[in-house]
């Protein structure tokens, strides 16, 4: 997240004029970097890469040219890319919250008494992996946090996420490397054994 900021269309400029300072710094961060890493997928200039992606909103490519998601925390950005609708969610290992009251006010019941017997520090590393794992599955949604966080579950049976409500069931792939937690969501049909991941 230190890293120097890369160009950006217009457009997005004045954007994150209208953002405050640290939001907008954000947000010019992760739009910057996801024009130059698709710039070097496909070699053609970073601002011709047809993204929209206002403030809020998901990131959208136009028809053609894939998927993407986006996430960040204090001190990485986290970009994926597919031919097939993808969801991305990174936070770093030692992130400190209540679990206790995350667990209680956002996640099912199932998933509680999945959890009820966990010590502390084990039941915030549990935590912090499930929120991590229903953010990547609300962004592959492309719906609202707050109506689906308690509907999306990980099944270890068959190591899909799950919407309660909805029916969905996607494919779901979590990995720590180094201090992050990360999860990528993906249409099941993909039969993704891993995705690739590119440290920069």
């Amino acid at each position: 997240m230190q890293a120097p900021l890369k160009p950006i269309t217009n457009t997005e400029k004045k954007w994150a004029l209208k953002l405050p300072p640290k939001r907008s710094h954000e947000y010019q961060h992760s739009r910057g970097y996801v024009r130059q890493s698709l710039s070097e997928l496909w070699e053609i200039p970073a601002l011709n890469i047809p993204l929209n992606a206002p403030p809020g909103k998901s990131p959208e490519l136009i028809k053609g040219w894939g998927y993407i998601s986006i996430s960040h925390c204090c001190d990485a950005l986290l970009i994926g890319w597919s031919p097939q609708r993808i969801g991305v969610d990174l936070e770093r290992v030692d992130r400190m919250f209540n679990p206790e009251k995350l667990v209680k006010r956002y996640f099912s019941k199932q998933e509680v008494k999945e959890l009820n017997d966990l010590n502390s520090e084990d039941l915030r590393c549990a935590a912090l992996q499930n929120w991590v794992s229903k953010e990547a599955a609300i962004k592959w949604q492309r719906k609202s946090l707050a109506t689906n966080i308690s509907k999306w579950n990980f099944s270890k049976d068959s190591n899909l996420m799950v919407h309660q409500s909805l029916g969905y069931k996607i494919g779901l792939h979590r990995v720590q490397l180094d201090s992050w937690y990360m999860a990528v969501a993906y249409d099941q049909n993909i039969h993704l054994h891993a995705p690739l991941i590119c440290l920069n």
